[in-house]
């Protein structure tokens, strides 16, 4: 069994199509897609990619997924993000009806890691905040709801990749294909008896993409979603100074 995880696609293609194009990824036995998967500038595109990998894809609930349906329903979301609601009206029925329907964790036996818990932002909250450097004592909460038998969480959320053993239980946060927060292009795991955990980043043509962004997404934004998210314009520094308190510590 090798599983190739994918997390925080955002509606980014070329940086999709350049993870889908991995060796590793083609010949993966499964591709767990653990949330936020088309809330950015091209959300028909990139679920319709994803779809198109059939039965290989294991799809989980992200809080941007879940926003887009509520805001296809006339609903409001609590953080405001101008792409969002633009995403949501771009959406065709039977997509929101996919998003609509996602779990928000799934179990996978990942052989030599053992039965592996897949999820978003944590197993029991699709918008929780736990980070590398999260205290022991926040990683026992998150994972309240975990039976002791699974040794393995992989989760996204925070954009930034990392490993990181919590009380003996591994944490794996692959980053973000499309978003990615301290060092640009689309970062991704490969799970597996024979690699373990291998973290993986995709380097891509970013002016290409960016190009290709701009000129088939017709959301307003565009140009500077691209330029900003691409070419991963915030540190993971900043990102840390700025989410720390979100996960419960002082400030």
């Amino acid at each position: 069994m090798r599983v190739a995880v994918l997390s925080d696609i955002h509606g980014v293609l070329p940086a999709l199509e350049a993870v889908l194009a991995e060796p590793d990824v083609r010949s993966a036995d499964r591709i767990v897609l653990t949330g936020d998967l088309a809330a950015g500038p091209q959300p028909v595109e990139t679920l319709d990619a994803l779809a198109a990998l059939g039965d290989r894809a294991i799809w989980v609930r992200g809080n941007a997924d879940r926003e887009l349906v509520e805001l296809g329903r006339g609903g409001r979301i609590s953080t405001p993000d101008p792409v969002a609601p633009w995403a949501a009206a771009a959406l065709r029925p039977d997509q929101m009806a996919l998003l609509d329907a996602l779990p928000l964790s799934v179990l996978l036996d990942v052989g030599v890691l053992g039965p592996t818990l897949f999820c978003h932002a944590t197993p029991r909250d699709d918008e929780e905040i736990v980070l590398v450097d999260s205290r022991l004592e926040r990683w026992a909460e998150v994972f309240s709801t975990v039976d002791a038998s699974i040794r393995t969480v992989v989760c996204g959320h925070t954009h930034m990749p990392f490993v990181r053993l919590a009380d003996r239980r591994l944490v794996v946060n692959p980053g973000s294909v499309g978003m990615p927060y301290g060092g640009a292009g689309a970062h991704w795991a490969l799970l597996g008896d024979d690699c373990g955990v291998a973290m993986r980043r995709t380097r891509f043509d970013l002016d290409a993409a960016r190009a290709q962004v701009v000129a088939e997404s017709a959301y307003p934004g565009a140009a500077e979603f691209a330029d900003y998210f691409l070419r991963s314009r915030a540190s993971d520094a900043e990102v840390l100074r700025e989410w720390a308190p979100r996960d419960g510590r002082a400030t």
